[in-house]
């Protein structure tokens, strides 16, 4: 019980942090780079990717000897012996 409530307080006290040096930075002429890197390293932190998971748990991840495979052949993985993967349209002409 204590991990998400200390993890809730240490959020809540960088979160205000944060917003301390913005309301600084936009409202007083005074404000300095301590204020500059705090917001900037906010904003920063804001750009991880947390959400990622490893590449064997991802949902529709490729496997790691597809593309190994579709290079020595020179056609795609799930390719028939025609080496087309899908059944798309021939390219148009532009004669007219």
């Amino acid at each position: 019980m204590a991990g998400p409530t200390v993890r809730r307080g240490v959020t809540l006290g960088l979160g205000a942090l944060w917003w301390w040096a913005m309301a600084r930075l936009v409202l007083t002429p005074d404000a300095g780079g301590l204020e500059g890197a705090i917001a900037a390293g906010g904003w920063g932190l804001s750009l991880l990717p947390v959400h990622c998971v490893p590449k064997g748990r991802a949902a529709g991840a490729v496997g790691a000897g597809r593309w190994r495979q579709a290079w020595r052949t020179g056609r795609p993985a799930g390719a028939g012996r025609s080496g087309a993967a899908t059944t798309a349209s021939p390219p148009r002409r532009s004669d007219g």
